[in-house]
């Protein structure tokens, strides 16, 4: 090599480790490609085992189709693949894996050895190799299927195994990657031990329900609401939780795309676009999420892990999950509880019935004050007392007494207010504890939703035009969203370059800035489209004007002023928190009294 050849080709060996350090760098990426082949591979029941957490031993053991010699032998070299044969292909994955760089990245960074038994074959091959050069290769009798051990992960490459965070840590990651593909495939049978204990076990014909159930026992399943809906060829189903499962972050949104754990950012888009009315800031909902789309539409070769998915045509994904969620969140009517193809269906656990009363009720002169209310009053024990006639029907208008189906309630009845603020109500189960402004605010948002929703924001405008020079990256949204702005109140035309003239702002919205909220419009309508962002925008700007025209804390109210606060509230499509995500509710169960007075 002269002195001036600075240029060179780097060995097979190097090729390998460098290449390995795309697709595994942690234990947990070793078993989600060891996972992914097996479930490619149509494998029915998989069992995985680490050890130290997966620094000393990863096992993934399959009972799926299995490989012959010449395939075992050509499955750990790079680029080798059954998935793809033509470019072509790529526009139209259906299977996990497709680069076929996985077996030979894991073989090059440890000691691998697999064992595999095609289907209706005797014998089988046992391949032994360390740090990608083949040891030996011999054949072997076995069940059919495909067994890979993994040993000493980076033992060649000792500043990656530095990288390597506690055996605790590495569990955990493990964990969430057993769970994605658990989750992903009810039908399909997996266990998982760590250091010869069994940590979880999946039984195999499961539907999405009851998988749900056994990874999660500690997940109150009358807090899920089952997803179903279908958008210009997008099906989205699955499970949301209510704004209750709130959680501090988002490791318990598992979101599936063709049944790949994947992400979009559009999804996290999604998201935040139905529940930030119902979930404070930093605080993020529990979503089982799949995403079903012909897989033309949808770039799964994005990212080297596959962690994330680009789609042909995004507005129309984005509209059909914010739809689907909604829906699932709001419906009055029950859904039915969406499986995957392959599982049979079982119905989600339904919420326990609510007691059957007994005929007998006490006298209104039995009961504390106040007087009755509307709804059924809490009958007592069955000892000899003349039953009461109920309240006359005037006293609760049909059109207002709410469907139980969405009330927090099948029946409720008023105890008083404490601290001249929360209110007290008696329920079949237990007491509730209600704050009237978060209430209010919650009943006054959906009114003004729907008013603005229905017939748009009408103008107010201004005494004298405003010339507003925006800056440069913000003007191009203004132009390309003109007709959007339009609609939603705003007298706006264009003064040359980044200069606008508005002469009209909605009317509902109250004192604000007219640049403030030009801006802020624009920037909702050109991320979420003509229709999702100005419906973000205007979900925003009532929930502001609901919580200015909510009643106080501390303000006095009657005793009819909180009837009436308790029936909008329980017709209201999300009863348990405000626009802004705080609780409107909080519950204490007859149960949970119960405990705290030593009761069994």
């Amino acid at each position: 090599m002269t002195a001036t050849t600075r240029i060179r080709v780097l060995s097979d060996s190097v090729i390998n480790k460098i290449a390995a350090g795309e697709v595994v760098d942690r234990p947990a990426s070793v078993v989600k490609e060891l996972l992914e082949n097996a479930l490619d591979a149509g494998a029915r029941q998989i069992e995985v085992a680490v050890v130290a957490g997966g620094r000393e031993s990863i096992v993934v053991t399959d009972n799926g189709i299995g490989m012959s010699r010449d395939d075992a032998l050509l499955s750990i070299e790079r680029h080798a693949t059954s998935k793809i044969a033509e470019v072509e292909d790529i526009e139209r994955i259906a299977t996990f894996g497709f680069r076929g760089e996985a077996l030979a990245a894991i073989a090059a960074v440890s000691r691998l050895s697999l064992r595999t038994c095609p289907q209706g074959s005797d014998a089988g091959t046992e391949i032994q190799v360390v740090g990608g050069r083949i040891q030996d290769v011999r054949d072997v009798g076995g069940p059919a299927g495909t067994r890979i051990t993994v040993r000493n992960l980076f033992f060649n490459v000792p500043a990656r195994r530095k990288f390597l965070r506690t055996e605790a840590t590495e569990l955990s990651h493990i964990r969430q990657v057993f769970l994605l593909y658990a989750l992903a495939h009810p039908h399909v049978g997996l266990r998982w031990l760590t250091d010869e204990r069994e940590a979880y076990r999946a039984p195999a014909g499961a539907t999405l329900e009851q998988r749900i159930r056994d990874l999660f026992p500690n997940l109150p399943p009358d807090l899920l609401r089952p997803v179903e809906g279908e958008r210009a060829g997008v099906r989205v189903t699955g499970y949301a939780g209510l704004p209750q499962l709130g959680r501090s972050d988002r490791s318990e949104q598992y979101l599936f795309v063709n049944r790949r754990p994947a992400g979009a950012p559009l999804i996290g888009f999604a998201l935040n676009e139905v529940y930030q009315t119902l979930l404070p800031r930093g605080r993020y909902p529990v979503v089982f999420l799949f995403i079903d789309l012909d897989p033309e539409r949808v770039d799964v070769n994005v990212h080297p892990t596959k962690k994330e998915v680009r789609f042909r045509d995004g507005g129309a994904v984005r509209d059909a999950v914010i739809e689907a969620l909604r829906a699932a969140l709001s419906a009055a009517a029950a859904i039915p509880a969406p499986s995957l193809p392959g599982a049979a269906a079982a119905p989600w656990p339904a919420s326990p019935p609510a007691p059957a009363f007994p005929a007998v009720l006490a006298p209104i002169s039995d009961l504390p004050p106040p007087r009755a209310f509307a709804y059924p009053r809490r009958s007592l024990a069955p000892f000899p007392i003349e039953p009461e006639k109920s309240a006359p029907a005037r006293d609760a208008p049909a059109a207002e007494t709410p469907s139980t189906s969405k009330s927090p309630w099948a029946w409720c009845r008023i105890l008083g207010q404490v601290g001249g603020l929360f209110v007290v109500l008696e329920t079949e189960d237990g007491l509730v504890l209600m704050d009237p402004h978060a209430a209010h605010e919650r009943v006054l948002y959906e009114r003004f939703l729907r008013q603005a929703l229905a017939g748009g924001f009408s103008s107010q405008g201004l005494l004298s035009p405003e010339t507003i020079e925006l800056p440069a990256h913000i003007a191009p949204m203004v132009r390309r969203n003109l007709d959007v702005l339009t609609g939603l109140g705003f007298g706006l035309s264009e003064f040359g370059g980044d200069t606008f003239i508005v002469d009209a702002v909605p009317a509902m919205l109250g004192p604000i800035s007219a640049r403030e909220m030009l801006m802020e419009a624009a920037q909702s309508s050109d991320q979420g489209g003509a229709r999702g962002g100005a419906e973000r925008w205007t979900i925003e700007r009532v929930a502001q004007a609901a919580c200015k025209a909510a009643v106080k804390a501390h303000d006095r109210m009657t005793l009819e002023e909180i009837e009436r606060l308790v029936v909008d509230l329980a017709a209201t499509e999300m009863p348990y928190t405000c626009p802004h995500g705080r609780p409107t509710l909080m519950h204490l169960g007859f149960n949970e009294l119960h405990r705290k007075f030593g009761r069994t």
